[in-house]
């Protein structure tokens, strides 16, 4: 199909060691596009973070081989536009994830074939949203993440938080963790904490106080919240980064 021609040099059917490609590593790349392309078409980072969980929503229901993964996640960014109040035009859409497959390529002409796109990530669309029940709101660490740097930069002495890039880095492992599937196995403040957890033992930076306290600073934020669950997902998250490494 023409969507398949538009996505062939995208698509990940193989892995760099030769084998057939795993699904989360085909999941890593198209998730790694929708990062991208939602970059390139003016998205902001609440609904990229909502086209991610719809894509991996989608494939928690689906298999991996039943549809091409790249027309769900044009869907998927057309459907978060939608959800978020961002809305993208599917030309746009096509057009982005026409120059990421062949860079330095033209805008496609409004020919049949590009019609045959755009009436399947439409009707992509609407099955995504059946295989999903409707269900495409999500509640995202973001806001979360934002709150806790706040509080943590008030602790922190001011020589501490100004040399090193906490807030920078926990933004920075927040979005990648979109790459794997965490934002629909994890509640979205344990995963707040959690990333600003890791970028705290990055720096070595220690919160004040903390031996003499009570509880650890990360269960004054999230009081259901446990060192094993932080554990677990920071596990997944260092298992995205290796998957980073193996995957050109």
């Amino acid at each position: 199909s023409r969507v398949q021609e538009l996505g062939s040099e995208g698509t990940c059917q193989r892995a760099p060691r030769g084998g057939p490609a795993t699904p989360g590593e085909v999941h890593f790349r198209v998730t790694r596009f929708i990062m991208e392309a939602g970059v390139k078409l003016g998205m902001q980072s609440i609904p990229v973070a909502t086209a991610c969980a719809i894509y991996h929503k989608f494939f928690c229901e689906i298999n991996v081989d039943a549809y091409d993964p790249y027309l769900v996640a044009m869907s998927a960014l057309y459907l978060a536009g939608k959800v978020e109040e961002q809305p993208l035009r599917t030309r746009d859409i096509i057009n982005v994830s026409n120059r990421y497959f062949h860079p330095g390529s033209e805008p496609l002409e409004l020919d049949s074939g590009f019609w045959v796109i755009r009436d399947s990530i439409v009707q992509c669309e609407l099955l995504v949203l059946r295989v999903l029940r409707f269900q495409v709101s999500f509640q995202h660490p973001h806001k979360y993440l934002l709150h806790y740097l706040i509080s943590l930069k008030n602790w922190l002495n001011r020589y501490s938080w100004q040399r090193t890039p906490i807030s920078v880095t926990a933004w920075a492992l927040l979005r990648d963790s979109y790459h794997g599937g965490l934002c629909l196995r994890f509640q979205a403040q344990h995963i707040a904490v959690a990333v600003l957890h890791l970028a705290l033992q990055v720096y070595g930076v220690e919160v004040p106080a903390e031996a003499e306290a009570e509880k650890p600073w990360w269960q004054v934020f999230s009081d259901d919240l446990t060192k094993p669950i932080i554990d677990n997902i920071v596990s997944d998250l260092i298992q995205i980064y290796t998957m980073d490494t193996e995957i050109p």
